[in-house]
């Protein structure tokens, strides 16, 4: 492992991250960054799709991913608070796994998983569409002005945007408990009859659907180095993560049985479903700004990610030399994040020349997402001490990372062009390290 250790910068080894400390990220900014980036737009859509198959039972459901997404937030937050560097999860397969298996978890997350920042912005834009009205191509007008101001405020670093992000995640929690307050009162306790009305099988499809709503915790491992304090922070920040999302989830998965009951699946926008019940005249209201927080939220913490991961890359000679500006912490990486737009526009206009279909760009972003998480549990069980929490936490993430590859199945053939890609680049490094050495020491060279 020594050998791994030369390969990233000394400010991050385990002995100094408790010292890491020229961030202006405090705890409360950085649980608006995980209550963010784990939400996401999945809070738009679940609670609907989970009672439609699985009924009551969904509660079940949400209890049940709540309980399994505490292992890998676990994980990543004890990695993050040891390693804290803008190469997140690569940095850590760098540490544990070597060069080419750090590039290639690069890729996935920079390549891979950023094709869902337009897959959330044409979500967001298509809820607000149904939500206040308007024709099908508002949609990617829409979608194109929910990606500036995210843009905008990682262009000046995360002392703005995570401010930003402190005021979305606390207008999300302030308006979602709205929604619930004002449409409690039209529940009816015969909804919840009978309680597993699709049984057991139905509760595992709706887990199968939450499991993706509760991913997202190793987007904020990108920005460890932010932190002021990443040992102390990033641990609580996680914790403060996990119940304001478990409960935000709960709760809403709640009220979506209590009230709606049969018909919580009927609808394409069950939050103004919801709504409509008890204030049908404010309905629009409630979920356009819901649709636009919860946008603006997810986009604004995953692009930053994304920024200071491909300024890493650069650094750590992933990618060309010229992305490396801004991968120290305190910096802030424009010029990756100008490529980050480029892509994301790029990824777009795909969506758009595929009619908005967006299953194939979510099972893209889905499955490199899997493939990342499974080498970060890998480079876990390696880079933590064995037999303390952290490590236990990383053995049993391994298991469950099994179950989200074999979910993600023949959709694994992008993670592999893209492992192919780092391995040729990998290739090519060798070739022209062996063509130098050779112009260096002579005919002797062989």
């Amino acid at each position: 492992m020594t050998d791994h250790l030369k390969s990233v910068p000394a400010t991050i080894g385990p002995s100094t991250a408790s010292s890491v400390s020229g961030g202006t990220v405090g705890v409360l900014q950085g649980s608006a960054l995980y209550i963010s980036a784990v939400l996401g737009s999945g809070i738009l859509v679940l609670p609907g799709l989970a009672a439609a198959v699985a009924g009551p039972g969904s509660i079940l459901s949400v209890i049940a991913v709540l309980v399994l997404s505490v292992p890998l937030a676990g994980t990543f937050a004890a990695l993050a608070a040891r390693y804290p560097d803008a190469g997140g999860v690569a940095t850590f397969v760098r540490l544990s796994l070597g060069k080419t298996a750090a590039r290639m978890a690069g890729y996935w997350f920079f390549f891979g998983v950023c094709v869902g920042a337009p897959v959330v912005a044409v979500l967001g834009a298509s809820y607000l569409m149904a939500a206040i009205g308007g024709p099908r191509w508002m949609i990617v007008v829409v979608a194109v002005l929910l990606l500036i101001p995210p843009f905008v405020s990682n262009a000046f670093g995360l002392r703005v945007s995570g401010r930003l992000q402190l005021g979305l995640a606390g207008a999300l929690v302030v308006i979602v408990t709205g929604v619930i307050m004002v449409s409690a009162p039209a529940a009816r306790p015969a909804n919840f009859e009978p309680f597993l009305s699709h049984g057991w099988t139905g509760v595992g499809a709706a887990i199968s659907l939450f499991v993706w709503a509760f991913a997202g915790w190793e987007a904020v491992t990108h920005i460890a180095g932010e932190f002021r304090n990443p040992r102390h922070s990033i641990p609580l920040a996680t914790g403060i993560a996990i119940a304001v999302v478990g409960v935000v989830y709960l709760s809403l998965q709640l009220t979506t049985v209590a009230v709606l009951g049969p018909r919580a699946g009927s609808s394409s926008v069950p939050l103004l479903t919801l709504v409509a019940t008890k204030a049908a005249g404010a309905g629009q209201v409630f979920v356009a700004v819901i649709a636009a927080v919860v946008t603006l939220g997810v986009l604004n913490a995953y692009l930053g990610a994304f920024a200071k991961l491909g300024a890493s890359l650069g650094r750590d000679g992933d990618l060309p030399h010229w992305f490396a500006a801004g991968a120290e912490p305190g910096t802030v990486p424009r010029r990756s994040l100008a490529v980050v737009a480029v892509l994301t526009l790029t990824y777009l206009a795909a969506l758009v020349a595929n009619g908005l279909d967006l299953a194939p760009f979510i099972l893209i972003h889905t499955s490199c997402m899997a493939a990342v998480y499974a080498v970060g549990m890998l480079a876990a069980v390696r880079l933590l001490r064995r037999f303390s929490l952290g490590w236990w936490l990383a053995v049993t993430s391994c298991i469950l990372v099994t179950g989200l590859l074999l979910l993600a199945g023949p959709s694994l053939l992008v993670p592999a062009i893209l492992a192919a890609a780092a391995l040729l680049v990998t290739l090519v490094k060798q070739q022209r390290h062996h063509t130098q050495t050779c112009a260096s020491t002579g005919p002797t060279c062989d």
